[in-house]
């Protein structure tokens, strides 16, 4: 019987391989700056803040789950782009790299220029709504975004590895890995948006720093990717 695990367990080995082509150490990189990146106040978390304070825990969490999801379809964009480019020449998708790294630095910047003070509007009274017509807002105000197209592209090639396999599945791995913590991080804030829209509105400063630390990483995968070769 262990000879026979261990002759299935070495023909599944490469399998697996091919199928999960994030290494462990690209996986947790990938995943720690995804999840600063997504905490970090912007329009999507705060609206998520919102909601949930307005209306209610599980409003809170449908709307963002609907943000979430809404990132697959920019998945699927980016690995599609991705697979173009690369299909009409390595020079091309370099080119991709640059201009998403000068990006990224732009993006990096303006955060530390920000001067926080993000504020969390959860006043007024509100229609209800069911929770599936809120997630499907979500879902439609994430999917028609081309600001997230745009960072998808630029922040997915900075963690494809050369010669770890096709580049094209290791962004669709990387974009689902996005999608997936951000479901885990959305639902959250959707979860305890009244005392955490609280928080922010009293410590302004708190999402200045957090913009701070998000712009640094910005700008230093940005310039990683336009000196990189």
């Amino acid at each position: 019987m262990s000879c026979r695990h261990g002759a299935r367990s070495g023909i599944m080995a490469p399998f697996v391989r091919e199928i999960f082509m994030l290494s462990p150490d690209q996986f947790l990189a990938f995943l720690a700056a995804a999840v600063l990146i997504t905490a970090s106040p912007g329009p999507d978390n705060l609206m998520v803040l919102g909601v949930g304070m307005s209306r209610g825990r599980r409003q809170g969490m449908a709307f963002g789950l609907g943000c979430a999801l809404g990132c697959l379809t920019h998945t699927v964009l980016a690995t599609i782009g991705v697979s173009a480019l690369l299909a009409a020449s390595p020079t091309a998708f370099t080119a991709l790299k640059v201009a998403g790294g000068l990006y990224l630095v732009w993006l990096g910047i303006g955060a530390l220029r920000s001067r926080g003070g993000a504020r969390v509007d959860g006043a007024g009274a509100l229609p209800d709504e069911s929770l599936l017509r809120l997630f499907g807002k979500g879902l439609f105000a994430n999917s028609i975004n081309p600001k997230v197209v745009l960072f998808f592209l630029s922040f997915l090639p900075q963690f494809i590895v050369a010669g770890q396999g096709n580049a094209s599945w290791q962004t669709a791995q990387l974009g689902l890995v996005f999608t997936a913590q951000a479901c885990v991080l959305f639902s959250l804030l959707g979860y305890f948006s009244g005392a955490v829209g609280l928080w922010l509105n009293r410590r302004p400063r708190a999402g200045l720093w957090l913009d701070r630390v998000a712009g640094t990483i910005f700008i230093g995968l940005g310039l990683r990717l336009i000196l990189a070769r």
